[in-house]
């Protein structure tokens, strides 16, 4: 269930990505004149934004582990969800201060020197890079990706989250400038619903009620896991 949840949120969080990170996609040149070195560009970009996610799933996979370990994943799950629910009264999530203002500035400028290239390996980094951009979807999954209480799912929770995003962001490479116009009146309709789904699943899931997959018994891990032996 939390795989089949971490897709859907990057299948409809896509609409999102298309409309924040769409300039950027239709900004990045062809790296060949024929179709096949065109698609294999947008995929190496792909690949490299869902690498970057699955890099995200083991640090935040890691610290949900130590939260585990504790005893506080499941009012993290909790917390997270609220959080999730509050911040859709302030949507779109921004980012305005110093602290962020710099790496991000740092980010687009490394960004801008990889678009004069026309490499596959060029194209990998670019999505690489675009990953760590501030995103608010990226942060909702990186919070979900903390409840699964583990570095493995974490990072199974956070790629399986890149790889809903792939279709969306593979069309608009391809597809270019018309699915970009077309999505731009939709995406503020989905994106909410999904965020409040994944807001009361994580609620959910924290309440341990022990319901298989959607809230499971987690203070009876916890309570095994602070046994000795």
């Amino acid at each position: 269930m939390e795989l089949f949840t971490a897709f859907m949120l990057g299948f409809a969080g896509s609409l999102h990505c298309a409309g924040m990170c769409g300039p950027i996609v239709l900004a990045m040149p062809a790296i060949g004149l024929n179709a096949m070195t065109q698609v294999a560009g947008r995929l190496a970009y792909n690949g490299g934004r869902v690498f970057t996610y699955g890099l995200l799933g083991i640090l935040f996979g890691l610290f949900g582990q130590m939260l585990s370990m504790v005893g506080v994943q499941r009012w993290v799950s909790i917390g997270a969800g609220a959080v999730i629910l509050l911040g859709l009264f302030a949507w779109p999530l921004r980012t305005g201060t110093l602290f962020v203002a710099r790496p991000v500035a740092r980010l687009k400028s490394a960004l801008g020197a990889l678009l004069h290239r026309r490499t596959v390996g060029s194209q990998f980094l670019f999505g690489g890079l675009n990953g760590l951009l501030p995103c608010g979807l990226v942060y909702v999954a990186c919070a979900a990706a903390t409840t699964t209480g583990s570095v493995i799912s974490g990072l199974q929770y956070m790629l399986v989250f890149g790889l809903g995003t792939v279709p969306m962001m593979l069309g608009l490479g391809l597809a270019g400038r018309f699915l970009h116009a077309r999505l731009q009146g939709r995406m503020r309709r989905v994106i909410p619903v999904a965020l409040a789904v994944m807001g009361f699943l994580l609620i959910l899931r924290g309440m341990s009620l022990g319901i298989p997959y959607l809230s499971p018994d987690l203070s009876a891990g916890a309570a095994e896991g602070s046994c000795c032996h």
